[in-house]
């Protein structure tokens, strides 16, 4: 027996139907991610306050990574098993029960583990979330749909970064707070009656080799943000308090890069719809090695550090979607959700790795060695991308500048010179 509910996909005949089905799903996302920017910022700030390691403090937030990666894949076969709202239920459940251990304990150990516990729980609640959204639209709804989603997420988790200002880190207090509101998110997706769950279809499989013969550019590409975004939201909060700020300062320092990647990911998206999504990318990479660099030379406190850092997660933060948007564009239809699977374990691998690579850089360089490590690794995506427009040409845009999205004209001077940058160096080396 399971509580899989029969129907058939929303129509796309208004939006009341889809808002009824969907409204509970979306408020218990909410509150999850709530509850998970208030701990995850806690957790970065304590793991300073005790003192730990740089090496240290980079394993726990890998840990979260890696526990993306088993969490995907467990979650998959349990929806088929007993469907979206168990799954669910049974992952916000033991969400709530690892952010309430963690406060408990100040044992390195324990903190690995749990936060292993934390990444393999939110990363189900995604496939549980995007497999429900996916199945309840047509193709013609489901790009609105899922940008609704996106911002949620992103939304959410930053309020709950932002949520720190009066919680001691100390203290279990404010992890007591972020575990209440994720068990209290169960209840709009249990009690909505409205809430329509599709069936879990099967998918043909496509293997990693396969997807690296096919669209290499999108493969690479996801790796490397993954490497980026792991170094950036990983040790975030521990760079903010080695540079002094309070703990509802250092709410604010990450919370800024979340809602700066909430900002700009529809426009840098859309752009990349109409130019080239490979130039759009090294765009983006360099507008945030410039907001990097520019933040080494004041200091973390000031306003203008906030805003840099918000400018620095609007870049980069798009690059996911670019390098995803970029390899369906080459992908069957009926292979889409194999690759999407392919994608966040590349992501996923990316990620594990990039705390370990901002605390490297952090040793060895002192606190501002966090800007560095984002300078490098964003002009390492920008370098293969580069390599991979020399690889395989394709015109800028296909459409005359009349035609060409608002967001498309912002990005196309530099995406122009960008492209002619590439097409000189493959003239004068062929």
């Amino acid at each position: 027996m399971t509580d899989r509910v029969e129907v058939s996909p929303v129509p796309n005949d208004g939006r009341s139907s889809l808002y009824l089905a969907t409204w509970g799903l979306f408020l218990s996302l909410a509150m999850v991610l709530l509850g998970g920017g208030m701990f995850s910022t806690l957790l970065g700030v304590r793991s300073e306050l005790v003192g730990l390691p740089t090496a240290v403090s980079g394993t726990i937030s890998a840990a979260y990574y890696a526990g993306f990666l088993v969490g995907s894949r467990i979650a998959l076969r349990a929806l088929r098993q007993v469907g979206h709202i168990r799954v669910y239920a049974a992952l916000a459940a033991v969400l709530s029960a690892a952010i309430t251990l963690i406060g408990l304990t100040n044992t390195p150990i324990a903190w690995i583990i749990l936060r292993l516990l934390t990444g393999l729980c939110f990363a189900g609640i995604y496939v549980v979330a995007e497999s429900w959204l996916n199945g309840l639209v047509n193709n013609e709804a489901r790009g609105r749909l899922l940008a609704v989603y996106a911002v949620i997420v992103a939304a959410a988790f930053g309020v709950g970064q932002l949520s720190v200002f009066s919680l001691n880190a100390r203290t279990v207090t404010g992890f007591a707070i972020a575990a209440v509101i994720t068990s209290l998110a169960v209840v709009p997706v249990s009690m909505s009656e409205q809430a329509a769950v599709p069936e879990v279809e099967e998918h043909e499989h496509l293997s990693m080799r396969d997807l690296a013969r096919i669209v290499p550019t999108g493969m690479g590409t996801i790796l490397l943000v993954g490497l980026a975004h792991g170094a950036l939201l990983g040790m975030g909060a521990v760079y903010a308090t080695r540079a002094g700020l309070s703990v509802g300062r250092v709410g604010v320092f990450v919370a800024a890069m979340q809602l700066g990647g909430m900002v700009f990911t529809w426009p840098v998206s859309a752009a990349s719809d109409d130019i080239d999504r490979r130039v759009v990318g090294v765009v983006a990479c360099l507008g945030a090695i410039a907001g990097s660099a520019l933040l080494l030379l004041g200091p973390a406190k000031s306003p203008m550090a906030i805003l840099l850092v918000f400018i620095v997660g609007g870049m980069s933060y798009p690059l996911y979607s670019i390098g995803g948007a970029y390899t369906n564009d080459w992908i069957e239809p009926e292979h889409l959700t194999a690759a999407a699977s392919q994608l966040v374990t590349l992501y996923g691998i990316g990620a594990m790795a990039g705390p370990f690579v901002a605390s490297v850089f952090m040793d060895t360089m002192g606190v501002r060695g966090f800007y560095w490590a984002a300078i490098v690794l964003h002009a390492l995506i920008a370098l293969f991308l580069v390599y991979r427009i020399r690889a395989w040409h394709a015109p800028l845009t296909t459409r005359p500048w009349n035609e060409v999205s608002v967001p498309a004209r912002a990005f196309f001077i530099p995406a122009n010179i960008v492209s002619m940058g590439v097409s000189r160096r493959r003239r004068s080396r062929g």
